[in-house]
This record gives structure tokens, C-alpha cells and sequence, in this order.
């Protein structure tokens, strides 16, 4: 029977920063075993995203993690780099633009407050700037835009992710493809694990970084994990006009696109109540007809003539209480890590949160970033950490 000091369940970006760090950390010295169900990764949230970072969010631990994920970044060729071959991820910092009505200004510069108060390169700019810098934005509803300068934009994921796990392997950790059916508890201890290859892994410590698998592993431990998964569809869109200088925009509707190659992609959340969980690939093509087409002309005139050419579907792992990863350990359960619950943040908090696991696996508790306003006590309690900024 095989053995390991840390299981992580999940190879995806986060499962594969989490073994990265590990593997790093001068003071762990233990075995990695890390479960992945699917080695093409065709169907995992990190290649179905919209790949993208940003700074701009309402919660302190959020911007600390995307500030450190974007340093990262930045420097992946020196973290990642395997026997001199340094990963391009293709990161480009076009920015995020965030757009307020009149309803949502005091909102935006509550978040500019908290935002700059911990060094966010961002602008809070007036309709006539936004005009000047945008021109083929309509502003008539407009009050003010928040832009970010620099730290901000999109990358190729499944880049991030191949990185993270090539480096991972190099170091000594070892992927399984297979998936987790039961955790084996005895008291306050995970003390195995069985594989859908029939195998049983004893272990020191395991991770669930299972995305939207993550709710039935915790189950199969005796814990209620408050994570669903949510579907969202991305559409690629082609359009004759010239859109310049085009960060990722953020309509007050909730609407997004930014550029993507020769062309744009874009999405919107559907109201909660449309909002079921759910599992299936099918692509709602409504959407971008009854919906997004629509806010997008409104926004930008020259959309109008927007055609799909693409279309994709993907999933968050929602955590229905505030919208913020879980992360750390069940006061139950002593040597059972989570960090779940991202959505749709897992991409750009991938290092930070790697990094945290590696700290809590290794020393019992944070070193570098606190991030323990993100922990189970406030899930138990009841007292949601809310995130305003979610897209």
C-alpha cells in the first residue's frame, strides 16, 4: 500500500501551485502525491476561463493574492524555468475597466479607497476621460470608470498550469491519473484515501483542491463544503470596426469582454435564480443573442455588427455563502486542507494560494500572507466575507 505525506486531490492550477510550493519549501522534505482525474485537462475551469488577473477587487486578502499572483507572473520564467527552458505565459497587462452608473459610484470609490490603500495601481476616471481615452465607449449613463494601470490583464492558463505541474514534477512530486472516491476518517484523521483504480493511499495530509468535485470529497469526510458548480459561457466574437487600446471591460450590467487575437471574447453571469447547479458543457447560445449582444452595442456602437464565431461553456466552483475561497483546515478534521470555493478566481490566486498551503502544510500556519479571514470559522459562523467585486 502506498504512502504519502501530502495528497493533493485536484491537479489542475491550483493542485499544481499547491505541489510547486511544497516541493520548494526548504523545511518539507515529505512525498507528494498529487490525483488528477484527467490529464488532458479539456474540461477543467482553468482552460475554459477568461484568463485574466486583476487587482480590483473589495477584499483586501483578494488583492494581496492577485498582487502576489501577478509578481509571479511576471517572473514565472525564473520560478518555472525546467533545466533552462523558462514557460511564456503571454502575459498581457491591457488593464481592467470597471464602469459605474450612478448607482454604483459610492460603491466604486469605496473600493478605490481600499484599493489604493494597498498600493493598486489604478485611476478613477470622469465620462469626459473615459471619452478621451476610449472613444469608442458610450458614456451617457456613465458617472466614473476605475482602470487599472499596470498588474492587470490576461494570459494563456493552460500555460500557467502545464508550468506549475512540469516544475512540480522536476521537483519530485508525482501525478496520478485516477480520481478519489472515498476518504477513509478515523476520528479527527483522514487516514486514506481510496482511487477509482481501486488503490488505497495512505497519507499525512490531504488537499482538496478539487474544483467542482471538491463538495463530494468533503462529504465523503463528514463535512458540508457550501460549493456548487455554476456554468458560464464564453462566446468569441469577430467585428469589422477598430476597438483600440481595448482592456477588459466590465459593464454595469455585468457584462464583460476584453480582446482576444483577431477578435473578443465576452460573458455575463446569469441571475441567481437562473442559476442552477449544474455540470453539463452545453453552451446557452441565447445568451449572446437575447443578452449579451444587446449590452455590448449598447456599450460599444460599434459591436453592432458583432457575429460569434466561437462558443464555450465551463464552471465555476461557487461558494455560495460570500463568493471567496475557502481555504485551510475544518476544526474537525486536522490534517484535511481546503481551498475551494474560488469562483472564478482560482487562475489568478493559483501562486498565493500554493504558496498559503505549502505554509500551513509545512509550519501549521500562515508565514508570508494572512489569509486567515478566509478560513472555516466564518462559513461555521455564518458571517459572510463579502466580495463586491465579482464578475
Amino acid at each position: 500500500m502506498q504512502y504519502a505525506d501530502v495528497v493533493i486531490v485536484g491537479g489542475a492550477v491550483v493542485g499544481s501551485a499547491a505541489a510547486f510550493f511544497l516541493r520548494s519549501q526548504a523545511n518539507f522534505t515529505g512525498s507528494v502525491l498529487v490525483v488528477e482525474k484527467d490529464f488532458s485537462y479539456e474540461k477543467c475551469a482553468t482552460a475554459r476561463s477568461a484568463a485574466s488577473i486583476r487587482h480590483q477587487f473589495s477584499t483586501p486578502e483578494n488583492i494581496r493574492m492577485s498582487q502576489f499572483g501577478t509578481d509571479f507572473i511576471r517572473n514565472i520564467g525564473h520560478h518555472l524555468a525546467v533545466d533552462g527552458d523558462s514557460p511564456d505565459v503571454g502575459f498581457h497587462e491591457g488593464g481592467y475597466l470597471f464602469l459605474a452608473t450612478p448607482a454604483g459610484r459610492g460603491i466604486m470609490e469605496s473600493n478605490h479607497r481600499v484599493q489604493r490603500s494597498l498600493g493598486v495601481d489604478v485611476a478613477l476616471l470622469e465620462p469626459a476621460q473615459l471619452r478621451a481615452r476610449f472613444p469608442w465607449l458610450a458614456t451617457d449613463d456613465l458617472v466614473a470608470g476605475s482602470l487599472g494601470l499596470s498588474g492587470e490583464g490576461w494570459l494563456d492558463a493552460y500555460g500557467l498550469l502545464q508550468a506549475f505541474r512540469r516544475k512540480a514534477v522536476s521537483l519530485g512530486a508525482e501525478y496520478r491519473q485516477a480520481q478519489v472516491t472515498q476518504v477513509q476518517r478515523r476520528g479527527r484523521t483522514i487516514a486514506s484515501v481510496t482511487l477509482s483504480d481501486g488503490s488505497t493511499v495512505n497519507c499525512g495530509m490531504v488537499i482538496n483542491a478539487a474544483g467542482t468535485g471538491a463538495t463530494e470529497l468533503a462529504r465523503s469526510a463528514g463535512i458540508h463544503l457550501p460549493v456548487q458548480s455554476r456554468k458560464r459561457c464564453v462566446f468569441f466574437f469577430s467585428t469589422p470596426a477598430q476597438v483600440s487600446q481595448c482592456p477588459l471591460v466590465i459593464d454595469p450590467s455585468g457584462a464583460y469582454f476584453r480582446p482576444e487575437g483577431s477578435g473578443f471574447i465576452c460573458g455575463i453571469s446569469p441571475p441567481e435564480a437562473q442559476d442552477p447547479e449544474c455540470f453539463d458543457f452545453e453552451v446557452q447560445h441565447g445568451l449572446f443573442d437575447d443578452v449579451l449582444w444587446p449590452l455590448l452595442a449598447a456599450r460599444v456602437p460599434a459591436f453592432e455588427a458583432a457575429r460569434v464565431r466561437n462558443a464555450w461553456a465551463g464552471h465555476y466552483d461557487v461558494n455560495t455563502l460570500d463568493h471567496n475561497v475557502i481555504l485551510g483546515a475544518h476544526p474537525d478534521v486536522d490534517n484535511l486542507l481546503f481551498a475551494n470555493g474560488f469562483s472564478g478566481h482560482g487562475m489568478q490566486q493559483s501562486a498565493a494560494v500554493g504558496r498559503a498551503l505549502s505554509e500551513l502544510v509545512t509550519f501549521g500556519g500562515y508565514r508570508t500572507l494572512d489569509l486567515s479571514a478566509l478560513g472555516w470559522a466564518r462559513v461555521i459562523d455564518n458571517r459572510p466575507l463579502l466580495e463586491v467585486n465579482v464578475v
